[in-house]
């Protein structure tokens, strides 16, 4: 996940296309230098370049990149130029986070997003400090994919298979540290392999430390904050439409002392979003109020539904309006079936069916106009996708997830903005 750590780009999207863009400009710029950047670190020239129809930045940021492809030579690498052999058909994708602003409203339970949305990931680095049980040399860690291969090999993995991974962690260390038992040296030789393997010893020591002083906040704060309960309630805001049962569970939620004030606000969202053409969106904003919620808080609700709501945003997010009612039933079966297996994954990012589509050659000329390639009807063998206003550690998950799947067919490269949890997203929205 390719990211320019770039704030407030929420408000930069909202302002597209009227007088206050020039506050933002500077924003604007960076943005589309980055997406520059990107392309020519990638050495990559799209086949062709296409743009969220919904949103004014999009299509404007794709006209720029095209403009500049087109009047600098820098760019000029072998056309549509991609895969291994150079001859990949490269789609390049402008997207906007407000055709989705469901998916970082919600729990995540992959290693990177937990760490991300608990605990904070900011270049890198997680702030421990403060937290139960944590020694000095664990206030501040670094999890990266280049330096620390379990957090590499893991940080796709679920809650359960984390908890196993960190097990096996803990066990293999013993193992090692069991065969270099200092009892055991006897000779010259044994205190010199021993100090020559001390440092690695030393380094693993620290990073099995560090992993298991991670995982116990996660399981900490998952229990202290009802979050297992909690997560599977925003799953069926997300992913079913059931108002009458929702209505009963969002009103047991807000009034009950155990679930968390951000979660009450959270939850309160994902209804007016779902709900907020036949919902009675006033009432759960009263509810809100008397579970705790801070007036200033309540006013997301309005918010939200300015930035993102059914007259802003495109028409995937709940599978209405691209062709019916049946592709939004065949959604919540597939979605139902799913989730027998696990009911804290059972959402899935609207960005994935962008792709899907994308990749079999389905995605609309009117939800995505193209901005030059058009005439090219060939699949896409290369993907890059760019998404102002942000993207998300779960939306990174599914692509890996998509990529593994897909290997020799399709690859996909994500980007954006900056990467959001909930609470940097709810940060940026309150600028609006």
């Amino acid at each position: 996940c390719l990211t320019l750590n770039c704030r407030n780009t929420v408000a930069m999207t909202m302002s597209a296309g009227t007088a206050w863009a020039r506050d933002h400009a500077h924003l604007y710029q960076r943005n589309l230098e980055g997406v520059q950047s990107i392309l020519l670190a990638l050495k990559r020239q799209p086949a062709c370049i296409r743009y969220q129809a919904s949103s004014a930045l999009a299509g404007q940021l794709a006209r720029d990149i095209s403009d500049s492809i087109a009047a600098d030579q820098i760019f000029h690498f072998r056309r549509g130029s991609g895969r291994g052999d150079g001859n990949g058909n490269l789609l390049l994708l402008v997207l906007d986070r407000l055709d989705d602003p469901v998916t970082p409203l919600l729990s995540q339970w992959t290693y990177q997003a937990m760490v991300h949305e608990l605990l904070g990931l900011n270049n890198n680095r997680v702030v421990l400090r403060g937290a139960p049980n944590i020694t000095r040399d664990l206030d501040e860690v670094v999890l990266s994919a280049q330096q620390d291969e379990f957090f590499r090999t893991n940080r796709h993995a679920n809650f359960g298979e984390l908890c196993d991974a960190v097990k096996k962690l803990v066990e293999d260390y013993q193992k090692q540290t069991q065969s270099h038992d200092v009892s055991r040296l006897n000779t010259i030789e044994d205190m010199q392999n021993f100090m020559e393997k001390f440092p690695g010893l030393r380094s693993q020591s620290h990073n099995v430390s560090k992993h298991v002083a991670i995982m116990g906040e996660l399981s900490r704060l998952v229990d202290v904050c009802s979050l297992m309960d909690v997560s599977q309630f925003e799953q069926e805001l997300a992913c079913a439409d059931d108002h009458g049962a929702h209505v009963r569970e969002l009103l047991e939620k807000l009034a009950s002392p155990s679930v968390k004030i951000p979660d009450k606000l959270r939850l309160g969202l994902l209804y007016a979003l779902r709900y907020e053409q036949n919902g009675n969106v006033a009432m759960i904003k009263s509810e809100m109020e008397k579970g705790g919620v801070p007036p200033d808080s309540i006013e997301f609700v309005d918010t939200i539904l300015k930035y993102a709501g059914t007259k802003s945003r495109g028409p995937g997010l709940y599978g209405i309006g691209s062709k019916d009612i049946m592709s939004k039933m065949t959604k919540s079966i597939l979605t139902s079936v799913q989730g027998v297996s696990n009911v804290y994954s059972q959402h899935v990012p609207v960005l994935m069916d962008t792709i899907q589509s994308a990749v079999k050659g389905k995605l609309s000329p009117k939800s995505h106009p193209y901005v030059s390639g058009g005439a090219d009807k060939a699949a896409p063998q290369e993907i890059i996708v760019f998404m102002a206003g942000g993207v998300t550690y779960e939306e990174a998950t599914k692509i890996n997830e998509f990529n593994n799947n897909n290997q020799s067919k399709v690859r996909v490269i994500l980007g954006g903005s900056t990467v959001h949890n909930s609470t940097s997203f709810l940060e940026e929205l309150k600028a609006l």
